[in-house]
């Protein structure tokens, strides 16, 4: 590509086999080391269950995650706490196929709470496999954690991501649960620990993707960045290294702040390493918290040191309190036995097989026939070479997926390129498996299911939207002609719009698509041929990927960067550059 993003080359070592198997072997290793504890449910794969957590009538507790953040987050699932987990991809949101065989699973006919990180795609995907379930009869509630305080301002709390804080909030709404609380009351006391939560954290030094080997951003040797995100994303600031009752306290002046705490105030304390700290650390940081909540006459009721919600192997640790009532005190001390946390001794539980099951829903849905007689014949682009252009866009993706990463190590987690290699594999697969005679539009559904069923992250709901909704806008068509094309680009830059709410000038993947749908409709209009059209789009969508390196991120993760997230290409908007490009020189091939 024409730039490179500038972190570290060095290549890390990790215990791995093959990187594209490390979940599926992580979480057959934690159910065979606990099968007391955990089970693995559902055709996916994804859904680590509790032995004896769910049962009939209790409402159901679902939470999950990007992994890479162990114990979070089927660490949590047991009696007492959470009933089931879906586990994501590292660093990426579990798709809705995930949430939802988790959500099954713990079905007890109470209804379902889901409980995730405030991140997009996490919301993006809970959100999709709520209204899944909730076509199927489901009751389903679901609250996004949202505690940490360099994240967003106050007066935007709703904006913050989650972070350790997930902790707290999943024991209260797990402990609720276990007492028989009904679905609204468990939301409630969910939504109470979250208000009542705060976190912050500081990073010492980077983690790698094991994808890549490499580290995913840079912090200089003598300095720490105070903010830290849970995926590697940059904080509010840099500074210098300094001792650690001083950055303790620089911490703790924001958490004492926003939560108001005073003299009679009681809390809890989660003390957490990030995945390379040294227990002498922790509890030097933890010494510091106490001296200064000794100091204000705030009493501990609770304490927790060590790694809860880890980052890989980042250096660098989190503080986080949550301000105790009797009712969320009376809930943290409720009995809970997982693989990361136990308290106090568990009663025994229902084993998962003896309860009633909701029926799994049916995996695929019957092909509908199509009679192409009736279907618009006109135009370049067939069903064959579609799937063609679509192959060239897995070669592309695949090619760049480096220089993708590395732009989102800048400005977000660096796993973009990852996430759109798995995507477009999984689209190239489903691909193989498609009739000769499958229409553009059946392709396009194709597509959308395997990209959403392989991709949790942003990626996954905005990809399917954009393919279904680009399909159907080509329904009528056999072949594509100029303006059938342009028809496509702009449905699924709509689509992407819709799903995601991002708009133009947010730096997202939208100020590549948006000015590529508006270029691809001009040109069809004035009677330019496919290709022209197509190559229309895709200098368009590289003008505007080069322009959100102008622009302030107003929307994802690198929203919370500000003016920082300036100066540096947004890695969505560079791979729809990708994506278009590549359909462009396939079908130019065609043609030649």
């Amino acid at each position: 590509m024409t730039q490179q993003a500038k972190i570290p080359q060095a290549k890390t070592k990790k215990f791995i086999n093959a990187p594209e198997n490390i979940i599926a072997e992580m979480i057959e290793g934690m159910v065979g080391a606990h099968p007391e504890i955990l089970r693995v449910e559902g055709p996916t794969g994804r859904a680590v269950v509790a032995v004896d957590g769910p049962r009939d009538g209790k409402v159901g507790v679902v939470i999950g995650g990007g992994s890479g953040h162990e114990p979070a987050f089927a660490g949590y699932v047991g009696r007492g706490l959470a009933d089931a987990a879906a586990v994501g991809n590292v660093f990426a949101s579990p798709s809705p196929a995930q949430i939802a065989d988790a959500s099954r699973a713990a079905d007890g006919g109470a209804g379902i709470v889901m409980l995730y990180g405030n991140y997009t795609g996490d919301v993006l995907n809970f959100s999709m496999a709520a209204e899944e379930l909730a076509a199927e009869g489901l009751a389903v509630r679901h609250v996004a954690v949202a505690d940490d305080v360099a994240s967003a301002p106050i007066e935007r709390k709703g904006e913050r991501r989650g972070i350790a804080g997930d902790f707290f909030v999943f024991k209260v709404a797990g402990a609720a649960a276990d007492l028989g609380e009904p679905l609204a009351r468990v939301e409630a006391l969910a939504r109470a620990a979250n208000d009542a939560t705060r976190s912050i954290g500081v990073a010492l030094g980077a983690c790698s993707l094991p994808q890549t080997g490499r580290l995913n951003f840079s912090i200089g040797e003598e300095d720490m960045e105070i903010g830290m995100g849970l995926h590697g994303e940059p904080g509010i600031r840099s500074q210098k290294l300094a001792p650690a009752d001083e950055i303790t306290d620089e911490l703790m002046d924001k958490l004492v702040e926003e939560l108001a705490l005073s003299e009679g105030s009681r809390v809890a304390v989660l003390v957490n390493g990030l995945g390379s700290t040294t227990q002498i650390e922790l509890y030097l940081i933890f010494r510091r918290v106490k001296q200064r909540l000794d100091a204000l006459g705030v009493s501990i009721h609770a304490s927790w040191v060590g790694e809860y919600a880890t980052s890989l192997e980042m250096a660098g640790a989190s503080v986080t309190l949550m301000k105790l009532d009797p009712t969320l005190q009376a809930l943290l001390d409720h009995p809970c036995r997982t693989l990361a946390l136990t308290i106090g001794a568990v009663h025994d539980g229902i084993a998962a097989e003896a309860r009633s099951r909701r029926i799994e829903k049916a995996a695929d849905t019957a092909r509908v026939a199509v009679n192409t007689a009736e279907l618009i014949a006109d135009g370049d682009v067939t069903p064959e070479v579609f799937r063609a252009m679509m192959k060239k866009v897995r070669e592309e993706i695949i090619a760049e997926k480096d220089w993708l990463s590395e732009l989102d190590g800048i400005i977000g987690d660096g796993d973009h390129g990852i996430t759109m290699e798995i995507g477009w594999k999984a689209v190239q697969s489903a691909m193989e498996d498609a009739p000769d005679e499958e229409t553009i539009d059946g392709t396009c559904k194709r597509m959308a299911k395997a990209f959403l069923d392989a991709v949790g992250a942003s990626s996954g709901p905005l990809y399917a939207t954009a393919f279904l909704r680009a399909g159907s806008a080509v329904a009528n068509r056999l072949n594509l002609d100029a303006g059938a094309m342009a028809a496509w680009i702009a449905a699924a830059s709509q689509g992407i719009r819709d799903r995601g709410r991002a708009e133009l000038g947010d730096k997202t993947m939208v100020d590549a698509w948006a000015p590529a749908a508006a270029a691809a409709l001009s040109h069809a209009d004035r009677g330019a041929s496919t290709l022209e059209t197509l190559t229309a789009a895709r200098d368009a969508a590289e003008a505007g990927m080069r322009a959100t390196a102008a622009m302030e991120s107003k929307r994802g993760r690198s929203a919370k960067l500000g003016a920082r997230s300036m100066g540096h290409v947004d890695p969505g908007a560079a791979s729809t550059f990708v994506m278009l490009r590549a359909m462009t020189s396939a079908l130019a091939a065609r043609l030649a």
